[in-house]
């Protein structure tokens, strides 16, 4: 890619164009940068509700992965077929997954769990674009904490990608448990 002064690029693809620009975004602090249908998007991070999920759901998962797996927060999961780049709440990767050819994101199918707990600026996008996109890279597990729920606070557990879509694995009400499979066998209960 050539960088002329002023604000132009030469690339050799709309995706490394996505990329110049998300990789320069200067968000303000406690926003995440993503790539969204083809747009850079900036979103502000929820304050209090997602740790008090996330973190009792990371320590649960630390109890079941292999000692060469990580759980990771707002890592950069890039879907480049889509043209998008996700900063999920939690990804599970193997240490293999993390050696890829960039150093600011990795591909999102290298990724075995996904996990997106909804806002108000995040819950269209983290119930739709990113079901989609997280099917179509192949991460076999993606597990909605849909706080917003039209029905009320659910847990959706999705897997089984094929042809860029999910199979609803599992769904239960805020306080209900929810089995993982394999590879991590493992009941959680969120709220």
């Amino acid at each position: 890619m050539d960088e002329f002064e002023g604000d132009y690029t030469l690339t050799a693809s709309a995706w490394d164009e996505l990329l110049w620009v998300w990789k320069r975004t200067d968000a303000p602090k406690g926003c995440k940068v993503e790539i969204l249908q083809g747009l850079v998007t900036v979103a502000p991070y929820s304050a209090v509700a997602h740790p008090l999920v996330q973190a009792p759901l990371q320590r649960r998962l630390h109890e079941v992965i292999p000692a060469s797996w990580g759980i990771y927060q707002r890592l950069a999961l890039a879907c480049p077929a889509r043209s998008e780049l996700y900063v999920p709440d939690l990804a599970v990767v193997p240490e293999r997954g993390m050696k890829g050819e960039d150093e600011y994101y990795v591909p999102a199918g290298a990724a075995e769990l996904v996990v997106e707990v909804t806002s108000a600026a995040t819950a269209h996008h983290d119930r739709s674009t990113k079901a989609a996109g997280y099917a179509a890279a192949g991460v076999p597990l993606y597990l909605l904490v849909d706080q917003l729920a039209p029905d009320g606070p659910a847990v959706t557990l999705y897997g089984t990608p094929l042809g860029g879509a999910y199979r609803v694995l599992a769904s239960v009400g805020f306080g209900s448990p929810l089995e993982l499979p394999a590879p991590f066998r493992l009941a959680v209960s969120v709220g």
